[in-house]
């Protein structure tokens, strides 16, 4: 049973853990929570999921005039506002108060903005496969089983997903394989079977695919493409840094090994 002493200090520490601030023995230590912590984990992939959206569709904006007049307005008054001698001595606001409630207004025209937004299905699975990518590469936690064989890396599957993945050798035209690990999009497992090319790393992410089939599609964010599509019931996401025509190169390949 995990203890919830260590479920409070771990996601004391969530938020630096995402943003790749953590020194890394606490990155380790955090990262093997997670993956023994349903309740941890699913907290983490919620954050995940609203840096994605907030990163990829709300925009930088400027305060209004009118709200940046009376945040200057009010920091004038509280440090001019004369002491009645009748009285007894008021303390002005202080500085940072007055500071708080400016980025709490502030704020809150950013919750808006985030929940003004609903992205689509596809547009939503595509920010959840490019932030578990990402996550990926920052914690170096890229396979759980390395090896440039596809018959070493399919069965270690076995047990792990309740499903084969398609696993394709494609080191003859410049993209080996490197292994494979089980991870989570959302909340949904999946198979995370890696390639490279160069130095670029290549995750294709598969997983049974509940819907009918849709057509190829293509994301970008921060400088990694995804290319998604489905064949014979599972549906395929391959992630790089890769230029779009290498991905799609790689892609086209892979699709005709599994065929």
């Amino acid at each position: 049973m995990t203890d919830t002493r260590d479920c409070v200090t771990v996601r004391e520490m969530l938020s630096a853990f995402l943003d790749g601030e953590s020194p890394p023995e606490q990155a380790r230590e955090i990262a093997r929570h997670l993956a023994g912590c349903a309740t941890c984990s699913a907290e983490f992939e919620e954050m995940k999921q609203m840096s994605a959206a907030t990163r990829e569709h709300l925009h930088p904006t400027t305060a209004p005039d009118v709200l940046r007049a009376r945040v200057r307005a009010a920091l004038r008054s509280a440090q001019q506002t004369p002491v009645p001698s009748t009285s007894a001595p008021r303390r002005p606001w202080p500085r940072q108060l007055v500071a708080g409630i400016a980025i709490a207004i502030t704020s809150s025209a950013l919750t808006v903005g985030v929940m003004k937004f609903q992205p689509t299905r596809t547009e939503s699975v595509a920010n959840q496969v490019l932030a578990t990518h990402v996550h990926a590469l920052m914690t170096s936690h890229l396979t759980d089983v390395t090896s440039n064989d596809q018959h070493n890396v399919k069965p270690w599957f076995n047990g792990k997903v309740d499903f084969s993945p398609e696993v394709v050798r494609l080191d003859s035209i410049g993209f080996p394989l490197t292994g494979g690990r089980v991870d989570l999009v959302g909340k949904q497992p999946v198979a995370a079977i890696v390639y490279a090319r160069r130095l670029h790393v290549i995750n294709v992410f598969t997983w049974p695919s509940a819907s009918a089939t849709v057509s190829d599609s293509v994301a970008a964010a921060r400088g990694y493409n995804a290319l998604h599509w489905t064949h014979a019931g599972m549906t395929f996401w391959a992630v790089s840094d890769l230029n779009v025509a290498e991905l799609r190169e790689f892609v086209s390949a892979f699709r005709r090994g599994a065929a």
